[in-house]
């Protein structure tokens, strides 16, 4: 139930999407397309180096983010819905590389090719009715444009960045 982030990075990373269900980043399958409902943080090349380096710098005051503390009554409720995450979190702490030019996506049945900006855009959904993908997951892929949201990429198992 891991999707590992490698190749062309800085970092390799490993997701777990089983415990992303009480994240903040978590969007609503049904919001996820919607343009207004989802804001889109652009940062600047400056801005990146600068969190990078302040992440090499200051590494041994990082602590990771605690997330507040959900109610009953928001517990039920997120266990009834169906939730995606956006990648482009994942993508700028593995920290992809300047020459990087695609991403392979790899699954039970094949592999997928996509630019680094249309894997920057995309979506994982992770969970369907508050429930982990078990029986076709960890994940599902969605492009940012919602294009393929009748026939998503199933059985996400890696992402090499090339």
């Amino acid at each position: 139930m891991i999707v590992p982030i490698k190749g062309n990075v800085f970092y390799t990373i490993t997701l777990d999407p089983t415990v992303w269900i009480f994240d903040d980043r978590k969007i609503l399958l049904e919001d996820a397309f919607n343009a207004s409902a989802v804001p889109i943080e652009e940062k600047d090349e400056a801005e990146a180096a600068s969190e990078r380096f302040n992440r090499e710098v200051y590494e041994h005051q990082i602590k990771p983010p605690v997330n507040r503390s959900v109610s009953r009554m928001e517990g039920k409720e997120i266990l009834a819905n169906s939730y995606v995450m956006p990648i482009r979190d994942f993508l700028e702490n593995a920290e992809v590389k300047s020459d990087a030019t695609a991403a392979t996506i790899v699954t039970k049945n094949g592999t997928h090719q996509l630019t680094l900006d249309e894997l920057h855009q995309s979506y994982f959904l992770f969970a369907v009715d508050g429930k982990p993908l078990k029986e076709d997951g960890p994940v599902h892929l969605y492009y940012g444009d919602g294009s393929n949201q009748e026939d998503p990429i199933r059985n996400v198992s890696e992402i090499i960045i090339e």
